[in-house]
């Protein structure tokens, strides 16, 4: 299974889990644009054992589905555990792989001890790769970053121990979680643990169009890229880098291809989750407008309406 997400021919271009982003509508659009792996947001492992609807929802199929990645966060190894085996009960051979959260910056994650706070304790986070491998029927992938702040950068010793309990493959986040969002993602980082370790890994962070997939693919020597905020507003990306890896041309989308991708998003997400999805849309649509005459203007629009008509108006 490892062996096809990482096909011989070119390095992989994945989408990354992005929580409140990278939904099914969002996840379709980006496969049609030529991710070759695209993932849920992140879910967590306590709101599956509560079977919480909502929870559930974020990565229930739809009819049309292709195979998809779910991403898991937690810090206890017996309730990953467990949530594996209902993500594999739910999806059945939707689900491509799974992929545990160890690197989320956000101070309500890393703060309850998950996220990127498990890279303050690489042997809490062997045991916990340890458990979901044991308990899935798919592959294991681990999601980290440089280390916890500047004094604790870590990053190849998380990736051998990762790599010692069973992961399949790795994603590196060339940031700290002190740094959040913020500065250059350290290629130097990346490169360092791919050759800490034998199984693929996947380069992230500021990767936003052909020449930074390609620079940092060179720079690193990784098996892929991964976008993320390179990608919102914009999945023409994929296509984009995909066409740069296989040497074929790339035209970029017209205003007016962009506009009809970001209405078809639109249509989509309101179909599939109702009205009250508009106000969720707001910020996917805003990305859409970047770099656009009179970007503000629309934004302000888009952040009022509440129907689809309101929409097309404002798109025109």
């Amino acid at each position: 299974m490892t062996k096809a997400l990482f096909p011989a021919e070119r390095p992989v271009v994945c989408l990354a889990p992005m929580a409140g982003f990278s939904d099914r509508t969002f996840r379709l659009l980006c496969r049609e644009r030529g991710a070759d792996l695209v993932t849920s947001e992140m879910i967590s492992a306590k709101g599956l054992l509560f079977m919480s609807d909502k929870t559930r929802a974020l990565y229930l199929p739809e009819e049309g589905d292709a195979p998809y990645a779910v991403q898991l966060f937690g810090s206890e190894s017996e309730t990953l555990a467990k949530a594996v085996g209902i993500v594999e009960r739910d999806l059945g051979e939707l689900l491509l792989s799974i992929d545990l959260n160890m690197g989320c910056p956000a101070p309500k994650i890393a703060g309850n001890g998950d996220g990127s706070a498990l890279m303050r304790d690489p042997a809490l986070a062997g045991r916990i790769v340890r458990a979901v491998v044991d308990a899935a029927h798919v592959p294991v992938s681990v999601k980290f970053r440089k280390g916890w702040d500047a004094a604790h950068e870590n990053a190849e010793e998380f990736a051998r121990i990762c790599e010692a309990n069973g992961a399949a493959f790795l994603t590196i986040h060339g940031r700290t979680r002190e740094q959040m969002y913020s500065g250059i993602a350290d290629h130097a980082c990346m490169a360092r643990v791919k050759q800490a370790v034998k199984i693929p890994v996947i380069a992230n962070g500021d990767v936003h169009d052909a020449k930074s997939a390609l620079d940092t693919l060179h720079e690193t020597g990784c098996d892929g890229v991964m976008i993320g905020r390179g990608a919102l507003g914009n999945p023409f990306v994929f296509e984009e880098i995909v066409c740069a890896l296989e040497g074929r041309p790339y035209t970029p989308p017209t205003w007016d291809e962009r506009r009809e991708t970001a209405m078809r998003h639109a249509r989509m997400a309101l179909a599939e989750k109702g009205d009250h999805a508009i106000i969720e849309l707001r910020k996917h649509l805003a990305f859409y407008l970047r770099g656009i005459h009179d970007a503000a203007k629309l934004r302000t629009r888009i952040n009022t309406c509440k129907t689809l008509e309101e929409l097309e108006q404002i798109w025109g």
